[in-house]
């Protein structure tokens, strides 16, 4: 089989030590540890970015220390670099979620890739964005598109790992509690049934199948847990009480 080899994140030239955590932070986050730093202002290793990486240590701890952009990529078989400015370089621009459809496929293959992150205050420069096979974009507010270094690994991370994971849409979320039984839901039916017929809801007669079908088909669509089953028929007991000692 293909070895699978997850992108690595080169930032280049970073400035401020919390940046360079925050942003193994965010990688981790997204199960991705290729970190690789190339020319770091404040040197490297750094206090601070130990402190700021705050459990993500092993990202900073496996990072690959570079002089140069070159040297940083030369192991790689594509490289996109991250810019939202516009650029006088003939590149295909793509998003995130674009970037990482080609990343998976390229990697599935066996190929190495990289995402070039420039410095917080400027970004990459053209020198530094010509190396690169491609530009990765974020549809950003154009009035202020600048994103910091750690938001912009986030983006890329979170897209990485979208498209690699299986991820449900929508999930219940279930506080230690189950989905009500058909049974419960059933009796919970009668129940709403002998209230409301005693209460005169079901109105005129020959109407009264028709509606009492709408009330059960509701209830079975509704999806309750067992919580809820309870919570409706205590409060049809209460308001049932509560009658009976008005008089009604």
């Amino acid at each position: 089989m293909t070895e699978i080899i997850p992108p690595c994140f080169i930032l280049v030239r970073p400035q401020m030590g919390e940046n360079i955590g925050a942003a193994a932070r965010a990688m981790l986050n997204f199960g991705l540890e290729r970190m690789r730093i190339v020319d770091p202002r404040d040197g490297w290793p750094n206090p601070k970015a130990v402190a700021m990486a705050s459990g993500a240590g092993r990202v900073l701890d496996r990072a690959g220390l570079f002089q140069d952009i070159p040297a940083a990529i030369a192991d790689c078989d594509f490289v996109f670099a991250t810019t939202a400015r516009s650029r006088e370089l003939v590149k295909p621009v793509v998003t995130p979620e674009r970037a990482m459809e080609m990343t998976r496929a390229m990697v599935a293959e066996g190929r190495r890739v990289g995402f070039l992150f420039g410095p917080e205050r400027a970004g990459l420069e053209n020198e530094d964005v010509a190396p690169a096979n491609a530009i990765v974009t974020v549809p950003v507010n154009p009035e202020f598109p600048s994103l910091n270094l750690a938001q912009c690994a986030l983006l890329l991370g979170y897209e990485w790992r979208r498209q690699t994971e299986t991820v449900a849409p929508e999930v219940m979320g279930l506080a230690r509690t189950d989905f009500a039984t058909r049974l419960e839901v059933e009796r919970l039916s009668d129940h709403f049934e002998e209230r409301l017929e005693a209460a005169g809801f079901f109105y005129p007669p020959e109407k009264a199948p028709h509606m009492k079908l709408n009330l059960r088909n509701m209830f079975a669509r509704l999806g309750l847990t067992r919580a809820e089953v309870q919570t409706f028929h205590g409060m049809l007991r209460q308001i049932a009480f509560k009658l009976r000692q008005m008089g009604e």
